[in-house]
């Protein structure tokens, strides 16, 4: 168990319950929560107001006989017992100062590994080919990321899979299109994603209005399935150039590790999915389509609703080729998969997981979760799409977030009367890429926001450049002291005498828990948060308690305090995907 605050003390708090009520009795949850009010401690357990209602006893007196079994030296003060019902406990200050002593130079600043690391695989970004990633790529791409960011960091093996959208019958019309347009590509010398969009949308057109057109679009579907060589020449093509394109995107966001494995890589895998329901007996015919129904789920009628498994001409579609894709993950060891897919997709999810489940694929001990999320809003609250209507090019607002963060660099620097940093390009790019990733994950997951560079950019509030150039100012304090190449041996223990300080370390002893929480609820903006109080203590703390001017040993236990709050902004922001820089 990791030696943060809140583990220790719901040991001994279950402990306590133990020896005041009994091993027999169930243990009630939460043990320990953190207080909303540091008046009333910094820790409190509800447990007696739990218990209450079981025992049939005064949560008082319950609470009175908790607090005389709770053994929390050396971690806190003596428990303090306040009506109705709860135990407050505060942290000792002795306790803090040793413990922000055992994180100096401890660059995952407590957090400790999972006790049952597993194999995960993260679902996340899936573009689709033939058209460019667009606005609506933003939040399953960094959500996704930092949810693999922190797995790896716990000691999971994680597998980063970009589940492109590569197959199906937007490639009959692109393929039977360019039959008509001309050669397109290699064979022309000539194309590029822009160029294949286009010709796209003329393809969804004919589709729509020309039967013959439609006909011809499908057999080109089938003759790609089939294996036709003119036919997967053009495709592969599509899916290189497509690839190419988006691999520019990743890298300017940071992104590594993101291994494509498109639709077209289930395909060999469908027609036994759909056998291997069918020898379950879970699959209907229903007007000519294979189903399974699902208890629980229906339509806006009230009918029972199917998850279709193979079309009635004999076609495949997605929920086909999500199954395989769950069914060969776990083949291959997986014990947790997480899919970062928007929220328009939960019932879609449950369906896919509970089939999955029936046909024995997902076995009890594999978790599957959907992680959720809602929309990226322009300023008037609506979808954030171009003057023409058209949805944002990934890569345009990344751009112009990266051109504004050069703007807000070279201005600050004039208005301060500081040289223009030479690596202002690079500065840039990690202020400006930083902004709008923080400003995603700094949000619920689930709710939509509005997207505003100014508000993103801003060095006031909760930003990511409030960040950076918080750890940017730290590194400048310990480049000063000669701590910058590494952390003395022989440096004096941790002082804290100062409320400042105070506040600061019991900021900096809780990431572990902070990180725990992120892990099991996939929720960024409580790692935001943290880094941001962590933030706002330590300048708190710079204002109050001078670190460089100080004797010893009081310098020292101050240079630690720095130590330990750069070294938590960095390790936070990089869960994030976020860089830092020791200069800006």
């Amino acid at each position: 168990m990791a030696a943060t605050p809140q583990n220790l003390l719901r040991a001994r708090v279950g402990e306590a319950v133990a020896a005041a009520f009994g091993d027999d009795l169930e243990m009630p949850e939460p043990l320990v929560v953190p207080t909303s009010d540091a008046r009333h401690g910094d820790y409190t357990t509800p447990v007696a107001m739990t218990l209450a209602r079981t025992l049939g006893r005064s949560p008082y007196e319950l609470a009175q006989r908790l607090a005389a079994a709770l053994q929390v030296e050396p971690v806190a003060d003596p428990p303090e017992v306040v009506r109705p019902g709860f135990v407050n406990l505060r942290l000792h200050s002795a306790w803090l100062a040793q413990r922000v002593g055992e994180l100096v130079g401890d660059e995952c600043v407590g957090v400790d590994p999972a006790p049952a690391p597993a194999r995960v695989v993260v679902d996340y970004s899936g573009p689709n080919v033939a058209k460019a990633m667009h606005v609506g790529h933003l939040r399953s791409t960094i959500i996704g990321d930092s949810v693999a960011n922190v797995a790896e960091l716990l000691g999971h093996e994680v597998e980063r899979v970009n589940h492109v959208g590569d197959w199906g019958t937007q490639f009959g019309m692109l393929i039977a299109h360019l039959d008509d347009r001309g050669p397109l590509g290699e064979e022309a010398g000539s194309g590029d994603l822009a160029q294949v969009e286009a010709l796209y949308r003329e393809a969804n057109a004919r589709f729509a209005a020309d039967e013959a057109f439609r006909e011809r679009a499908r057999r080109r579907v089938v003759e790609l399935q089939a294996g036709d060589a003119g036919v997967q020449k053009i495709w592969r093509w599509l899916v290189g150039l497509s690839m190419a394109e988006n691999q520019a995107v990743y890298d300017l966001l940071g992104v590594r590790g993101l291994v494509a494995r498109g639709e077209s890589t289930y395909q060999p895998m469908l027609a036994k999915v759909v056998a291997d329901l069918e020898a379950a007996n879970l699959v209907v015919v229903d007007d000519g389509a294979k189903c399974v129904f699902v208890d629980g789920f229906t339509n806006a009628e009230g009918e029972p609703l199917p998850l279709i498994v193979q079309k009635a001409d004999g076609g495949y579609n997605y929920e086909t080729t999500d199954l395989a894709a769950l069914r060969s993950r776990v083949e291959q060891g997986a014990g947790r998969l997480v899919y970062v897919v928007d929220a328009g997709q939960s019932q879609h999810f449950q369906m896919v997981f509970a089939v999955a489940r029936m046909a024995g694929w997902l076995p009890e001990g594999v978790e599957a979760t959907h992680v959720a999320f809602g929309l990226v809003l322009g300023e008037g609250g609506r979808r954030l799409r171009t003057r023409s209507g058209d949805s944002v090019r990934l890569v345009d607002l990344l751009d112009e977030a990266v051109q504004r963060a050069r703007r807000f660099v070279v201005e600050r620097a004039e208005e301060r009367g500081e040289a223009v940093p030479g690596d202002v390009d690079e500065v840039a790019r990690v202020v400006g890429v930083g902004a709008v990733k923080y400003a995603d994950l700094s949000q619920h997951r689930q709710s939509n926001y509005v997207l505003s560079f100014d508000r993103m950019l801003s060095l006031k509030g909760n930003t990511a450049p409030y960040l950076q150039y918080a750890y940017a100012r730290i590194r400048s304090i310990l480049r000063e002291a000669g701590w910058d190449g590494g952390v003395p041996d022989d440096r004096p223990p941790v002082i804290l005498d100062e409320p400042q300080e105070l506040d600061l370390a019991k900021r900096l002893v809780v990431t572990g828990d902070v990180v725990s929480r992120v892990a099991e609820d996939y929720l960024s903006n409580h790692l935001c948060t943290h880094l941001f109080e962590v933030a706002q203590a330590y300048h708190q703390f710079y204002e109050h308690c001078p670190v460089l001017r100080s004797p010893e040993p009081l310098r020292s236990s101050r240079l630690a305090l720095c130590e330990v709050t750069a070294a938590t902004l960095r390790l936070g922001l990089g869960l994030l995907g976020i860089e830092v820089l020791d200069r800006i």
